[in-house]
């Protein structure tokens, strides 16, 4: 009889401690939800941090705040698109530009002949830089140092940096790897503009991509190195 006392009070205590753990999880589970949606709250500021870019390797060199918008995306507005540029200049120019205030335009990315990213603009964030509203909420805009009648400028590292970077923000939104999907700016709706131009290779570039997505984790954000480029 003492036995069977004793494993009913052994019985309670576990349905007691059961109840215990099951409520401090359901309350975990609501914490947590709760953060998420805050996360996800319209209108309610992300943390920023100064330094931090989205693609680890990039160097973050800011935009002027007249060039861009604050968002939350994709919470606010997804993001399905990768819209491809060529930047009809240098390096430096187009950094100048980004940099201007009344240039009243933006990529989120730049990349080089020497295939050095550099990040302006935060994913989080709508860039000023496809000429059309719809697609600037919805895409990431990468420019390519050069001049769009200038074959030259396309170099293999370009094409090989551009293409990992593109891979890594495909991968961040589970966006498809595909010409629907990674556009020119020249296909852009309502605008006139013409990059990449003719010799910007679409088949290179997609076969690119679609390998740096294979062989490669998508970078999460990171802080930015510290080496400058001259």
């Amino acid at each position: 009889m003492e036995a069977k006392d004793a494993d009913r009070r052994i019985g309670r205590r576990a349905l007691l401690v059961g109840g215990a753990v099951a409520a401090t999880g359901t309350a975990v589970l609501a914490r947590d939800e709760l953060a998420r949606l805050w996360w996800r709250t319209p209108g309610v500021e992300k943390p920023r941090e100064a330094g931090v870019v989205d693609y680890a390797g990039a160097r973050w060199v800011s935009a002027s705040d007249a060039n861009w918008r604050r968002a939350d995306r994709p919470d606010d507005y997804g993001i399905d698109m990768v819209v491809v540029h060529v930047t009809q200049g240098s390096f430096s120019s187009a950094v100048k530009a980004f940099q201007d205030p009344g240039h009243r335009a933006a990529a989120h990315y730049i990349v080089g002949q020497d295939g050095h990213v550099t990040q302006m603009i935060r994913e989080l964030d709508v860039a000023f830089h496809a000429g059309n509203r719809e697609y600037n909420e919805r895409s990431v805009g990468i420019e390519h140092e050069g001049f769009v009648d200038r074959p030259q400028d396309f170099t293999a590292a370009m094409y090989a940096a551009s293409a990992r970077l593109t891979a890594a923000i495909c991968g961040r939104y589970g966006i498809p790897l595909d010409r629907e999907h990674i556009i020119g700016h020249v296909e852009v709706p309502g605008t006139d503009h013409t990059d990449p131009g003719p010799h910007w290779d679409w088949d290179r570039y997609l076969r690119l991509v679609r390998r740096a997505a294979t062989s490669r984790p998508t970078p999460s954000p990171s802080v930015s190195p510290s080496a400058s480029r001259a």
